[in-house]
């Protein structure tokens, strides 16, 4: 209980966000990192499988009404069918080669079924109306290659719409594309190889580096597990400190309640003479020296009179004391005297 009352309410605020941040630490931030390497890396793994791998046809990938399969993204697939441009719609707000782009994303009939597949055909840079004039892909029955992609997914309120005479998306999202065309369309897209009919500006595929992501997540685990260390030593250099301070503290009310020590100085002469004038008798100027012996003297003589003050005929010079023996001290014996003479001659 005693050590509960010695602890301060900051304390305790410090310890709920050091936890707090810890936990968001493991528990958040370096997952996310974590998982966005796991993810790149699996990216780049198919990636790099797939451009090494040469085109099959479209159903021996992605048979119709099997749904797309995560393991058979990038592959490259050729399909012959017909571009349907009245279900075409524009894909704002993108960025290519770090400027900005419209992707232009036109359904594709299968040839011979009524499979229709959104193929992304590249990407054109916006001008100053915002929506630019569209190259219009080949008409009839062609052939084409392209990458099979999964579907971006579409965030709410941010769906198909029609805007300056065209039907505009945000996201490459064919379920979107099919809501607002009425065309059902299979969940995921194709994007265009390059140099294929149809074709416009080339989306390159992405960069095969993992990115900053694995660095990021072992950074977020260190500062979890170096927060509440630092958290920790705070503390125990404010509790040793107040440890400290409390005993210095206890020290000088002691020294307080016991008083001045009679050995120690208390002064700029080195001690309180007139407190303890027997403990120092050499530290007296040479006329008190002179007047204390003399009254000791006096009353060791038996007299209580004090004579006139001591003046320089008292004095023997050539004695090691530097004080004289008067008349009134004539009749004390020697050990008196040498005594005296040694406490205030010394």
């Amino acid at each position: 209980m005693r050590a509960l009352r010695n602890i301060r309410p900051g304390w305790i605020a410090l310890i709920i966000v050091v936890v707090a941040f810890a936990a968001a630490c493991f528990m958040v931030l370096a997952p996310w990192q974590l998982g966005k390497n796991s993810a790149t890396s699996e990216r780049n793994h198919l990636i790099k499988s797939a451009v090494g791998t040469a085109p099959v046809p479209i159903n021996e990938v992605a048979p119709a009404g099997k749904g797309f399969v995560p393991s058979t993204e990038w592959r490259e697939v050729t399909m012959t069918g017909t571009y349907l441009v009245d279900d075409q719609a524009l894909v704002r707000l993108r960025s290519v080669d770090e400027r900005p782009a419209i992707e232009v994303l036109t359904p594709f009939r299968i040839a011979g079924t009524d499979r229709v597949l959104a193929i992304d055909r590249g990407y054109v840079r916006p001008d100053q109306s915002n929506t630019p004039a569209i190259p219009a892909p080949p008409t009839g029955e062609t052939t084409i290659n392209a990458r099979i992609r999964a579907s971006e997914g579409t965030s709410e309120g941010r769906g198909a719409r029609t805007e300056g005479n065209a039907l505009t998306m945000y996201t490459v999202d064919p379920t979107q594309l099919a809501k607002a065309t009425g065309t059902p369309m299979d969940p995921f897209y194709l994007q265009l190889s390059p140099n294929q009919p149809g074709s416009l500006g080339e989306i390159p595929l992405p960069q095969l580096d993992s990115g900053p992501y694995l660095s990021y997540g072992l950074q977020w685990l260190a500062f979890g597990v170096m927060a509440p260390l630092g958290a920790g030593y705070f503390i125990y250099s404010e509790i040793r400190q107040r440890r400290r301070a409390s005993a210095a503290k206890k020290a000088h009310t002691a020294e307080a309640a016991a008083g001045p020590d009679p050995t120690t100085p208390d002064d700029a002469t080195g001690l309180d003479v007139a407190a303890h004038p027997e403990a120092a008798p050499h530290l007296l100027t040479r006329s008190e020296r002179r007047k204390r012996m003399r009254e000791e003297l006096r009353a060791a003589a038996g007299t209580t009179t004090v004579s006139a003050p001591v003046d320089a005929h008292d004095i023997d010079e050539q004695s090691p004391a530097g004080i004289g023996v008067g008349p009134d001290t004539e009749h004390l014996s020697s050990t008196v005297r040498d005594k005296l003479t040694e406490r205030y001659g010394g």
